[in-house]
């Protein structure tokens, strides 16, 4: 068995899925949302880039560009649409998970209506070729997807660390009451994360459309994967989050070698439900109890 094979490909899928979790995590954290329409953002982030590959340019970093702002431009509107009004309702966790859900159901069957049930392909964003990576054959969408997901990341975490916007996020993932008091404006702050996050699934999606296909329930499976990823590794946690993503990477990419991808989500559930029967808030979760109150 080439081992090398079986590790680049969880390392590629990891950064992916990994992306998309660490959205969900500090959609989450800072604001209290289960966010149920990342698969709707993810879809049309998808059509964003595919659109101005038909008709703008072939250049990859225009591509990649216009996914991420087409993501940021969805996250927005499901702030609009589902944060914003119910935010400071009684029961807001279940209101807002099943505004989103409605958001993600009514959007993908408008993006079904208007692009059609043809698959669509995205071009190869980082060009064609090929290296050697101990060993094994890793072609550039790979590298890239890898090279891309780390730098996106690092630049999030850094600005959330360094910058007045980042910090009034970090201060609503720490005690959302407190920042509140404090004069950290919630609504304005909600635009941000759920920018962000937006752009993050709108990077998981040109990264994914390259290597498979773009269709309007497309990012039904890589939402099921980023949810189950940051529920593994912990709501609230980045850390958990990204040894949830190795974790899991490892075993889609093994369970596809062995058996074949369409016993992918049975493997991959099994080893979640284990994972929270050891640790019910996941690997490092911190989740809050005010949020639950």
């Amino acid at each position: 068995m080439d081992w090398s094979y079986v590790i680049i490909n969880a390392i590629v899928l990891a950064c992916i899925y990994g992306t998309l979790a660490i959205g969900v995590s500090i959609t989450w954290s800072s604001l209290g949302l289960i966010n149920m329409s990342f698969g709707f953002i993810f879809s049309f982030a998808g059509y964003g880039a595919w659109l101005v590959a038909q008709h703008i340019s072939h250049n990859g970093v225009v591509i990649l560009a216009s996914g991420i702002l087409t993501g940021a431009l969805g996250g927005v509107i499901v702030c609009a649409l589902a944060f914003i009004p119910l935010h400071d309702k009684p029961n807001f966790t279940i209101r807002g998970m099943i505004a989103t859900l409605a958001i993600s159901l009514f959007g993908t069957q408008a993006l079904l209506w208007y692009f059609g049930p043809r698959v669509k392909n995205i071009p190869p964003v980082f060009g064609y070729g090929s290296i050697k990576v101990f060993g094994s054959t890793m072609t550039y969408d790979k590298v890239g997807a890898v090279l891309t997901s780390i730098l996106m990341l690092t630049a999030v975490l850094l600005w959330m660390k360094s910058s007045r916007r980042g910090l009034e996020i970090r201060a609503m993932m720490q005690n959302p009451h407190a920042a509140s008091i404090v004069g950290i404006g919630v609504r304005r702050t909600g635009f941000y994360v759920m920018a962000i996050t937006g752009g993050l699934a709108g990077l998981a999606s040109v990264l994914l459309s390259q290597t498979y296909y773009l269709q309007a329930f497309g990012g039904i499976t890589p939402m099921i994967k980023g949810l189950s990823v940051a529920l593994c590794g912990g709501l609230g946690s980045v850390t958990g989050v990204v040894i949830a993503a190795v974790i899991l990477g490892i075993n889609e990419a093994m369970t596809s070698r062995f058996w074949g991808g369409q016993y992918v989500l049975i493997t991959q559930f099994g080893l979640i439900i284990l994972i929270l029967l050891i640790r019910p808030r996941g690997i490092a979760g911190i989740l809050d109890k005010a949020r639950e109150a």
